[in-house]
């Protein structure tokens, strides 16, 4: 997810959860209010009418519809009782004689005791919530009880009208400060990106990319200054080590090629057939000497310049094979290759070297038949180089593999850098070199690179 979104993700969540943190109290606060504010209303007028109401009325209909006349039109219901809770009239005249006081309206029977009292409940008659307020009717002494009857609804649908209101407010609110949000979030996401955006450059071997004046808070700024000083330095240290590759190169080939020319020479003069073979076998070993010094420095241009980064690993397995063939005959060995192509994500130079590091030591070491597979398993795609020989001891097989570590019992000779640096190349693109037992005797060292795709050379 990207820096913006969380931000904006962020900032929406802490403003809604302090909106709901206002809102609800808010709306709750109102509805209490409004339902005090209706309840004392309600009170009030039903004590207004209990005052024009006098002892004289008390058993005159016709003189109580003419004093509850005044009553205000939301009034939807008055009752009047006696002492004993029996209804002596009813504006609608449907309760006249019936019991009030029977322990189903507490209203009623506080009124009887002299204390006004108002209630909200749902009306079974009418099938909906009402709000009843009962005062007692005095006349020197309390002669009676007048209750009013008004609609509840009123005040839920302003409290609901209140909510929606609230609700409105709030969700405004809310989209006005995610949009603050989302432009306060490209502010700061946008000199992070483009910061990104010149690493990725300078990844790819563009040395020239700087990051620049980026904007933004001063630790991006600061940051940005730290970068275009790491890629200054890397630039530098990038012209150095070209200008190094192109002395090496001059320098390594004059010596090599001079060395071969003498070592032919002195192949053309030799006395005997036994020192023309010993000079031709050192002129092949300066032969690869040289191949090795042109594949170090191709692949020095090839790791700066950011390509290639796939081999087939069938195929660089089956020039191995060819290239070591002969130095194996001649040292009693035998090679032969077998798996399929697999396209794998690693430098064919790194890989060539791997792969002839392994086969070096299996000759010298291990001589007798070699085998060289490959293959793939799930992500990973593999070679692996077989011997035959006495094999490696299990407490030594996690040493073998650093630097100038050299077994118990090796043949002198060797300078015990060849698996280190097999396993160093391997580790650079993110891969395995393991030594362990061969089934059935001798030792299997594979390395595992992670595949692309599987298809390419076959086996030889």
């Amino acid at each position: 997810m990207k820096l913006r979104t969380r931000l904006v993700i962020a900032f929406g969540y802490i403003l809604l959860a302090v909106i709901v943190a206002l809102t609800v109290p808010l709306a709750i606060n109102l509805s209490r209010r409004a339902r005090a504010e209706f309840e004392t209303d309600t009170l009030i007028t039903a004590q207004t009418l209990a005052a024009y109401v006098g002892a004289e009325n008390m058993g005159h209909p016709v003189a109580l519809r003419r004093v509850l006349s005044a009553a205000p039109p939301e009034i939807e219901r008055v009752v009047v009782t006696d002492m004993d809770g029996i209804v002596v009239y009813d504006t609608i005249d449907q309760a006249v004689g019936q019991d009030f006081a029977n322990g189903k309206r507490p209203e009623i029977d506080s009124a009887l005791r002299g204390v006004p009292d108002a209630q909200v409940r749902f009306s079974e008659t009418d099938q909906r919530t009402i709000m009843v307020a009962a005062a007692p009717i005095i006349d020197e002494t309390q002669v009676g009880v007048l209750r009013v009857d008004r609609d509840y609804g009123e005040v839920k649908a302003a409290v609901r009208r209140t909510v929606i209101g609230l609700v409105a407010i709030g969700g405004a609110g809310l989209f006005a400060g995610v949009l603050i949000a989302f432009g306060l979030a490209g502010s700061i996401a946008q000199p992070i990106q483009h910061l990104a955006a010149s690493a990725r450059r300078l990844g790819k071997g563009d040395l020239s990319t700087r990051a620049g004046n980026v904007g933004g808070a001063a630790e991006v700024t600061e940051l940005a200054g730290s970068f275009d000083e790491m890629a200054d330095r890397l630039e530098r240290t990038v012209a150095a080590q070209r200008e190094f590759v192109a002395n090496a190169s001059h320098q390594l080939r004059t010596p090599l090629t001079g060395m071969k020319l003498r070592l032919e020479g002195a192949a053309a003069d030799a006395p005997n057939d036994d020192v023309r073979r010993q000079l031709e076998a050192a002129d092949r070993e300066v032969d690869r000497l040289s191949e090795t010094v042109d594949r170090m420095l191709t692949m020095a241009r090839e790791i700066e310049q950011g390509a290639p980064t796939h081999v087939d690993l069938g195929d660089a397995a089956r020039e191995a094979v060819e290239r070591w063939r002969d130095r194996a005959q001649r040292l009693d060995s035998m090679l032969s290759m077998s798996g399929p192509g697999v396209i794998a994500q690693a430098n064919p130079a790194d890989v060539a070297q791997v792969l002839d590091n392994l086969l070096d030591n299996a000759i010298a070491y291990a001589p007798g038949q070699i085998q060289v597979e490959t293959g793939a398993t799930g992500r990973d795609g593999w070679f692996a180089v077989r011997d035959h020989g006495r094999g490696i001891p299990a407490a030594e097989q996690h040493r073998v593999v650093e630097r100038f570590y050299r077994g118990r019992g090796v043949p002198a000779g060797g300078s015990g850098l060849g698996l280190a640096i097999a396993r160093e190349l391997t580790q650079k693109w993110g891969g395995t070199l393991t030594v362990a037992d061969a089934e059935g005797g001798g030792t299997r060292i594979e390395a595992r690179f992670r595949v692309v795709r599987v298809g390419g050379g076959g086996a030889a």
